[in-house]
């Protein structure tokens, strides 16, 4: 079985892009195991500023067309046409798969470098792609030693320490646009109830602010605020709650954004200033509002451009985390591919040996002579299939897995089929549209 992986991230387009080629990406990994033959699995990873794609297809042979498939599928979902999100798409395979995605996971790929959110968001991924059936027991292995990975960066650098996310950084840029950097007067009012609605919360808390208002379209507020804390808004009580507002945050990614001209009339009489903060992918609020007198708009470009560097030291050691358990991972994964070959190798040898052993006892009974002969044939045909397993081993560290298949249906005809079961779900089921901080 071979990895590939299609990546599409801020470091590479830009986020509106980013943003239209997910529409429709909690629906492309069934879709494309259910139209496509030649994938046998898929994990999607869609946040504010990526959208990857993990497959698995039998053999290098069939990566192109897995990807055509993968590239027709998104193109679908999203109306974009074919040629621009191919262009889109980065095409990792071998190698270049694990040690993508544990950087991601790790939080070395994002624009915060370092930022935590990411390695829930790709734990949420698996959870979501083994409840629609969509991962293969070979993705589950990936992501879940990519979790590890993040989890050892986490505790053995000083990345986990500094506890950055996109929101945390957001929260800063605020606090330095605002006249006081006292949280508790601040009133706030956030848009959604997804994942990162859910950080927004928890930070928010953290630094001291208690006037919290939360907004869901969905009428999700309710049992948002029954478990964090907060007032629950509907359509009547938005617009006074804006008015008032010194900070709203916008983290759901609707189709119903606030917009300018609305904002303009509701803060007529306002007479403080307000900062908006659109973390939305799609963007929650009109980028015109930061036109308005009074209003600053923090978008997600203005959190990356403003995201601290990290300390070379740290970023080094979290790199070498991430290289080694790649290399890792990749041998590992390298030497179980030869495992079904070197099965298939001793079923048909011991066949060979059960079908001699059977004219043995045809000709001379069970008698003590019979059981000598199979106990030297057995520790004979040991003793030859010990230097093929050894070699076995030796060609998947190597690479050459394929060359050992080869081999094994050159001389002996053995056809090795390689197994595509995929892995049942471990964990509750997660609505993946959260990790794109769910519509609210």
């Amino acid at each position: 079985m071979v990895l590939f992986s299609l990546v599409a991230t801020h470091a590479d387009i830009d986020l509106e892009t980013v943003a239209q080629l997910s529409n429709g990406s909690s629906g492309l990994a069934s879709a494309a195991l259910t139209d496509s033959p030649v994938v046998s699995g898929a994990v999607v990873l869609a946040t504010c500023n990526r959208y990857e794609v993990y497959g698995e297809t039998a053999n290098g042979a069939d990566l192109e067309a897995a990807r055509s498939a993968l590239v027709s599928q998104i193109s679908e979902l999203s109306g974009l046409n074919e040629q621009l999100v191919s262009r889109s798409f980065a095409t990792h395979t071998g190698p270049e798969v694990t040690r993508h995605l544990f950087a991601v996971s790790a939080g070395l790929d994002s624009a915060v470098v370092g930022e935590r959110e990411i390695a829930g968001q790709v734990r949420r991924a698996l959870i979501t792609a083994q409840q629609e059936g969509t991962a293969s027991s070979g993705l589950v292995r990936l992501f879940q030693a990519a979790s590890k990975t993040a989890k050892d960066v986490g505790a053995q650098t000083a990345l986990g320490s500094r506890g950055l996310s996109i929101v945390s950084v957001a929260l800063d840029l605020a606090t330095d646009l605002a006249d006081s950097d006292d949280w508790s007067t601040k009133k706030v009012v956030v848009f959604g109830t997804g994942a990162y609605a859910g950080a927004t919360m928890s930070l928010l808390r953290e630094r001291g602010c208690t006037d919290i208002s939360v907004y869901s379209s969905s009428g999700r507020a309710e049992a948002f605020v029954a478990t964090r804390g907060g007032n629950a808004l509907d359509a009547d009580t938005l617009p006074a709650a804006v008015a008032a507002a010194d900070v709203m945050i916008g983290c759901s990614g609707s189709d119903n954004r606030v917009e300018a001209a609305d904002l303009e009339r509701v803060r007529a009489n306002s007479g403080k200033p307000l900062i908006a903060i659109d973390l939305a992918l799609t963007h929650d609020f009109d980028p015109a509002v930061g036109e308005l007198d009074g209003v600053e708009l923090l978008t997600l470009e203005s959190v990356r451009l403003a995201a601290p560097q990290e300390q070379a030291e740290s970023l080094s050691q979290a790199s070498a985390i991430v290289t080694g358990a790649a290399a890792s991972f990749e041998s590992e994964r390298e030497a179980r591919s030869v495992d079904t070959a070197i099965v298939a190798l001793r079923r048909h040898t011991m066949n060979v040996l059960d079908a001699e052993m059977e004219k043995v006892r045809a000709r001379h009974g069970c008698t003590a002579a019979a059981e000598e002969v199979e106990f030297a044939l057995r520790r004979m045909v040991k003793q030859l299939l010990h230097i093929p397993t050894v070699r076995a081993r030796e060609l998947a560290a190597n690479g050459q897995q394929d060359d050992y298949v080869a081999a094994l249906e050159a001389l002996y005809g053995i056809q090795v089929e390689q197994p595509q079961a995929a892995a049942a779900a471990t964990e509750c089921p997660v609505d993946h549209d959260q990790l794109r901080s769910e519509s609210a």
